[in-house]
Formats: C-alpha cells, sequence, structure tokens
C-alpha cells in the first residue's frame, strides 16, 4: 500500500532456495514497469525527505516503502489497519521465516526503482535497529539503480553496512540512463555509495569504489 497514492503500487516478491530448511531467502522488489503511471511518478518524486542524523533520501522511494503522512517511519504500525505497507510487511514475513529457519541467511535485490527500494529497505532496517535481522542479512544486491540520497546518508550507509557486515553491490550496464539520475548537481546532491560492478556493451566489467 501507498500511503499518499492511496493504492496499491509497491511490489515484492520473496523465494527460498529450498521448500524445507531453506538456508537462504531472496526479497526481490520490482521495478518499474513502461505503462504503469504510478510506478512512474513515485521515480519522479525528487522531494527529499530528512532524517536527522541519516541524512536526505528520496521522498518517492519512501513513500513507495511506505511512509506514514503523519508519523513517518514508526518503528511498529497499528496491525489492526486493513492496509499493508510494503516495509512492515515484508519485515513482519521475514521475522516469520527466519524463525522457523534459524541458519538461514537473507540478501535483497532489485532492478531499477526496485533496486532504489531494496537498499533502502535495508537503510530502514539499520533506522529501527533491527540487530537480529541485520545479522541475517546476507547482502543487498542491487541492477540499474538510481540515486537514492545525499552525502550524508550515503556516509551513514557505509558506516552502518560495516557495522552490521552486510556486502552491497550495483550493477550498472554501459549507457543505462537510470543509475544516473536523479541528477548529482549543485541543485539535487544525489549522491551514489559504496562499490559498483560496471559492465561495458561488451560486458568486460571492472569495479568502481565511491568515496
Amino acid at each position: 500500500m501507498h500511503n499518499y497514492q492511496e493504492q496499491w503500487s509497491t511490489q515484492a516478491i520473496i523465494l527460498q532456495d529450498k521448500k524445507w530448511e531453506p538456508t537462504l531467502i531472496v526479497v526481490a522488489f520490482r521495478g518499474t514497469e513502461p505503462f504503469d503511471a504510478d510506478k512512474w511518478r513515485t521515480d519522479v518524486d525528487i522531494s527529499w525527505y530528512h532524517l536527522p542524523n541519516v541524512g536526505r533520501i528520496h521522498g518517492g522511494f519512501m513513500k513507495a516503502l511506505g511512509l506514514q503522512k503523519n508519523s513517518g517511519w514508526p518503528r511498529e504500525i497499528d496491525k489492526t489497519t486493513h492496509h499493508s505497507y510494503a516495509y512492515y510487511a515484508i519485515r513482519e514475513k521475514l521475522r516469520t521465516m527466519l524463525e522457523a529457519n534459524t541458519d538461514a541467511k537473507f540478501i535483497v535485490t532489485g532492478h531499477s526503482l526496485g533496486g532504489a527500494l531494496a537498499i533502502l529497505f535495508a537503510a530502514l532496517l539499520t533506522i529501527h535497529e533491527e540487530a537480529w535481522l541485520l545479522d541475517k542479512l546476507e547482502g543487498v544486491y542491487t541492477f540499474g539503480q538510481p540515486r537514492v540520497g545525499d552525502y550524508e546518508f550515503g556516509e551513514f550507509m557505509k558506516d552502518k553496512l560495516r557495522k552490521y557486515d552486510v556486502r552491497y553491490m550495483r550493477y550498472v550496464y554501459s549507457n543505462d540512463i537510470v543509475p544516473r539520475v536523479p541528477y548529482d548537481d549543485k541543485n539535487l546532491f544525489f549522491k551514489h555509495f559504496g562499490p559498483c560492478l560496471y559492465f561495458n556493451s561488451l560486458y568486460q566489467g571492472q569495479v568502481w569504489v565511491v568515496e
């Protein structure tokens, strides 16, 4: 559920490597569909959502994950509501699955818009100090991910990812425009952070580290 658009818009799927006693669970966020106007509204909403001591974050992506109009990001929300918000619903499902499979780990991934939601899902776990879940989080792997926040947010995330030993990799292909937006300029200040696996049009790869 999208608390601002007041409709179902954010999609994700949860998979596991084995039917019984899985060792790996995958949370995959869906990217922007070409003819889905609601997804495009999320992408172009480049308003800032500011969290003290965290930084400024892309407002549209935060709203898609479940940002509440009046209360922001409470650690828990009223479970009697008929609405299901992406971050809270996925977090609850992960808790249930991992409690039933204590040796399992999970990864979070997504393409384009889905990549942005993937790294911001991990960010919210750190903001809510979900230490038990973060200990189970093996990595965040995104594909064609746009920028999601400012320099302060990037520094916050690098520190938290190191603290919880979570691997974060951004995969970028050649001239894909999506990883290059929103723009990093004097008006918007969006910044990437962490290592990027860049592949040119011949699929030759190299690792770039954003400092």
